[in-house]
């Protein structure tokens, strides 16, 4: 399901003295099945910028068109809207409730209307998603599991009502790197197997590079920067005037030029680094 967001502008506290402009006249587009990562420092606009996008937020001007409907118009339907985005907060496990994992997915489907196999046959699915297997955990109780069993499953219950769209802010916030890097797996598995269009929210630069196909770079409410991660993240000094990052390969690939290595500073990730590395060692 494709995106388009035209001069979208949100004001907190609209008239008063502490008026905040958190969203300023932002335009972007994402097409069906995009991959797009949003990255900014705390504060500039992120976190309230996809509260839009399945209608949590209105916006002061400006609209959102998701697919054909314009979401910001009046007289929409804003169910039919959110049963096709899935939207993942930043620590979705704090939101767990129900007594077993496999009631805790089903409650979305099962606001769905949906029957009880079709409940049944998407918690499995779900899980299998998630990499959680279904025999071993659906009848455990959610709140004895790991942080990053936790975090699957709440992901597994927004993959359940099976969304068109899934934005995800954070997925991977607090997580030791062993669960970090599973959780980046099942985000590439479910895209995988689902073609959805996945929008990430990431303060991990490495992450973005990694998985996105655009990159969105907000400072002070505005889109500052967008294009692929390798235009993105080659602008390096830019993005640290702004408080950001760039990823630790494309890092080390420029330190490495610093020094007189030959070598390519656009380098996204440690594999090509060690590639041009090795070559460069057998060229001498």
């Amino acid at each position: 399901m494709s995106i388009k967001v035209e001069n979208l502008t949100h004001i907190f506290n609209k008239g008063l003295a502490y008026e905040t402009v958190a969203v300023d006249d932002v335009s972007f587009e994402i097409p069906d099945g995009g991959f797009v990562g949003i990255i900014g420092h705390t504060g500039s606009g992120k976190s309230t910028l996809i509260q839009h996008l399945n209608g949590l937020l209105k916006p002061d001007s400006g609209s959102v068109i998701i697919g054909e409907t314009d979401i910001t118009a009046k007289k929409v339907s804003m169910i039919d809207i959110r049963r096709k985005i899935g939207l993942l907060f930043q620590y979705p496990e704090y939101q767990l409730f129900d007594e077993t994992v496999a009631s805790d997915i089903a409650f979305g489907p099962k606001n769905l209307g949906l029957d009880e196999e079709e409940i049944d046959a998407r918690v499995r699915e779900a899980m299998i998603m998630v990499d959680m297997p279904y025999h071993e955990f659906a009848d455990r109780s959610p709140f004895e599991l790991s942080g990053g069993q936790k975090r699957r499953i709440a992901i597994a219950g927004v993959i359940a009502m099976k969304p068109e769209v899934l934005i995800l802010d954070e997925p991977t916030a607090g997580l030791d790197p062993r669960s970090h890097r599973d959780i980046l797996d099942m985000i590439l598995r479910v895209k995988k197997e689902t073609n959805n269009t996945v929008i990430l929210v990431s303060h991990n630069m490495d992450d973005i590079a990694e998985l996105a196909d655009l990159v969105l770079v907000m400072h002070e409410g505005k889109i500052i920067k967008q294009g692929s991660p390798r235009a993105v993240f080659t602008q390096g000094e830019y993005l640290k005037s702004i408080g950001l990052g760039i990823p630790f390969a494309t890092e080390l690939a420029e330190q490495l030029k610093q020094n007189g290595f030959k070598i390519d500073i656009e380098i996204m990730n440690m594999e090509d680094i060690e590639t041009q590395i090795c070559r460069g060692l057998g060229s001498k």
